[in-house]
């Protein structure tokens, strides 16, 4: 009997799938444009090698679930434990699976901080700390981004190409919303240690 292999559920022998953590580097936050590198460069490879998947990016962590066969993850793990814009590799899972979760997409990338604003399923997971999940916390996880899949499926929106983000604009930003009081208070401290300088010079030349 042949199966057919088409471009929604393509097929690969002994398929698996690939889970991991891992934090973003200087390096790759030095460049505004890492993800959407990452996405566009993954997406032409993994639709030659049949890998399906999504990658998050949020505070600084990524989550990727990837999927395809023992081969083709074990060679992108090898490419990804080499990769200087992240650190920390933490693989969460690597098993056999009975099926795709996201098999339309060849890399979809999204920005957790966007995201979860819109989304009450994933209030538990605010903010975004992953090394702080229990045990079987990356399972729930990846059961709501499947959610989400499988929503994007049926309104037909589903996009294998990557949200155009600015990967050091939203840590930035993000730092800067959490930290904006302390800012304005260091600001108005610092005027103020510079006006009395000027007034100390002045009342010098003064008297």
């Amino acid at each position: 009997m042949s199966t057919v292999n088409d471009s929604t559920n393509p097929v690969t022998p002994d398929l698996c799938q690939l889970v991991y953590l891992s934090h973003i580097t200087s390096t790759g936050l030095a460049s505004a444009s890492t993800l959407n590198d990452i996405a566009e460069v993954a997406i032409e490879r993994n639709q030659a090698d049949e890998i399906t998947g999504i990658l998050c990016y949020g505070n600084s962590y990524f989550f990727q679930c990837v999927e395809g066969s023992e081969q083709a993850l074990t060679n992108l793990k090898n490419r990804l434990l080499v990769d200087d814009r992240h650190k920390d590799l933490k693989i969460l899972d690597f098993s056999a699976i009975p099926e795709r979760r996201f098999a339309a997409w060849s890399l979809r990338s999204i920005t957790l901080e966007r995201w979860m604003m819109n989304e009450p399923k994933l209030k538990a997971f605010m903010p975004f700390k992953p090394d702080a999940w229990e045990f079987d916390e990356w399972r729930q996880f990846l059961d709501i981004l499947q959610g989400y899949y499988e929503e994007q499926e049926r309104s037909g929106a589903l996009d294998t190409q990557p949200i155009k983000y600015n990967t050091l604009g939203v840590t930035l930003g993000k730092v800067v919303g959490q930290h904006q009081a302390f800012f304005l208070i260091q600001t108005i401290l610092g005027s103020l240690i510079i006006l009395a300088l000027l007034w100390v010079m002045l009342a010098d030349k003064i008297w």
